[in-house]
């Protein structure tokens, strides 16, 4: 008998899978159930209950929490990784939810209808005040291009709307395919509208939309955020909104929640909800049932889909494929970072000793750490494949005799629309996880912490000129490696540094005349 806890309100019809089966035991926290704390298998919670460290200690035999809903910001996942513990959370049961939310929110911005409505409440009929704006027609720009924003699109087009979406992610082949137009943010903040944003909150997406990109935007545009607080920095939005060029803001998400800022929110112009996207009776029994299932699933012994911190294979396996299985994930990320456009096919080539062992799981922890940096959702080696199918990206493993000299070796090959990554990596006893090649030079260097990738050409004095700006910056240069062919050709240097780089630093590096470009990657 396993014994499962629920810590907040969900319904029975959500519990139903748990509720029916015999070999479990519900205890409700609402309902003052009455329970043996080192009996509980499975922790089932909404956003109410913080899953802390000192949780966990109080219940020494779970072995899986279960979030009904997408974010997990109230699980200590770290910890509960340590101690074992699976995380499992549901990414798709509020995707219709948030997408027909945002939709309502774009339909009441632009025809002021929470204005009209408090206006008529207070006896008055003021209709020349409320003049609004046909969406048919308009161009509607999309930012972020997942499960949401596609669905947002498929709404649009029902109201003859055009289409317009950034996502620097996002193939042609998916754009053609769904009739969208795939333009960079600058020609969708000119060209559209409306604007709503369906991005992670990532440190590329925080401000996203900023006092200095903003003036870009056509004048009398409306802005729309159901998506995470941040991606419109809000005092930006206050200055465009009292000047008149952003006619108006619909936000259900705030920097801070419950907002502060509230001369934003009682702007004429902005209308806010209180984070409702995935409130729907519909949302609510989706993510309730979808994690209802997953936790029965797990109990027995099961594989299940939304496992978001531990590999659902074996221990046996998992152990001795472990080192190749991180690094697969940390190349996979720095393949995404060192990509400025859309992939379109990953190949993951083995050589060496690795070839006998069960490489598949490996390719899917590269596809994970890819996809992490570029979707609004958790990835792991479960649904990474599903994931990249989805985003139009072809991948696949092959397995060769040549090794280039290392006993084991991992090889990555990422082809885009602009790009072509090719990085090489290896495990070494002793010496862990190492970079050996990269882009057609050879170079040796540990992939972790704070890294600046530089691409120059082998001329004497520019080391000393870098050197010379991180010391202006207070910026120590923890360890150096370079890549050259020829000398006095194109060369590559890998820096790791103690601490994240600032904008100015790298943009005076870029005014080094022999360095072409300078990019940061965080590991």
């Amino acid at each position: 008998m396993f014994h499962v806890l629920v810590a907040d309100s969900i319904s029975n019809d959500g519990l139903a899978p748990l509720l029916e089966a015999e070999n479990i035991r519900i205890y409700r926290k609402d309902q003052n159930s009455s329970f043996a704390t080192e009996k509980i298998d499975a922790l089932l919670v909404r956003s109410a209950t913080q899953v802390n460290f000192d949780l966990l200690n109080e219940l020494p035999n779970l072995k899986v929490i279960a979030r009904a809903g997408v974010g997990v910001d109230n699980i200590d996942v770290a910890a509960a990784t340590k101690k074992g513990i699976v995380v499992i959370n549901a990414p798709d049961g509020n995707t219709i939810s948030t997408a027909e939310h945002t939709f309502a929110m774009i339909a009441s911005l632009v025809r002021y209808i929470p204005q009209a409505n408090l206006n008529v409440k207070n006896a008055q009929w003021d209709r020349k005040k409320f003049v609004g704006t046909e969406l048919f027609g308009k161009t509607l720009g999309i930012v972020g291009f997942g499960r949401i924003g596609s669905e947002i699109a498929k709404r649009a087009k029902a109201f003859q709307m055009k289409i317009a979406v950034y996502d620097p992610f996002l193939t042609d082949a998916r754009a053609q395919k769904l009739d969208v137009a795939s333009l960079s943010l600058e020609e969708v903040m000119q060209k559209a509208d409306i604007i709503t944003v369906h991005t992670p909150l990532t440190k590329e997406t925080r401000g996203l939309f900023n006092e200095s990109n903003m003036q870009l935007l056509k004048p009398g545009v409306f802005l729309v955020n159901c998506a995470r607080g941040g991606i419109i920095d809000e005092d930006a939005l206050l200055h465009y909104l009292n000047t008149g060029h952003v006619a108006g803001a619909a936000l259900d998400v705030f920097e801070i929640e419950p907002p502060t800022k509230t001369e934003l929110i009682q702007h004429k112009n902005v209308i806010a909800t209180p984070h409702l996207g995935a409130s729907t009776k519909e949302a609510q029994y989706n993510v309730a049932y979808q994690v209802s299932e997953d936790v029965m699933a797990f109990l027995n012994g099961q594989s299940v889909t939304t496992s978001i911190n531990l590999p659902t294979i074996p221990k046996e396996i998992l152990n001795k494929i472990k080192p190749f299985f991180q690094l697969g994930k940390t190349v996979g990320s720095m393949v995404s970072q060192s990509s400025s456009s859309p992939v379109e096919e990953i190949t993951v080539t083995y050589a060496g000793k690795i070839t006998e062992w069960e490489t598949s799981i490996i390719t899917k922890s590269v596809l994970a750490g890819f996809l992490q940096q570029r979707v609004d959702q958790t990835v792991n080696e479960v649904n990474a494949s599903t994931i990249a199918k989805d985003r139009g990206i072809n991948y696949g493993e092959k397995h060769q005799n040549e090794s280039f000299g290392y006993s084991n070796l991992l090889q990555v090959h990422a082809k885009g629309k602009r790009d072509d990554i090719l990085i090489r990596a290896t495990f070494m006893e002793g010496y862990g996880a190492r970079i050996v090649h990269m882009n057609g030079f050879d170079i040796d260097y540990a992939p972790k912490g704070n890294l600046l990738y530089v691409q120059h050409l082998d001329r004497p004095g520019v080391i000393g000129q870098l050197g010379n700006i991180f010391g202006k910056h207070e910026t120590n240069i923890a360890t150096m490696h370079v890549g050259r062919i020829l000398q006095g050709g194109k060369a590559i240097m890998m820096l790791s540094v103690d601490k994240p780089l600032v904008k100015e630093l790298l943009d005076e590096i870029l005014l080094i005349p022999d360095i072409s470009s300078a990019l940061t990657l965080e590991l």
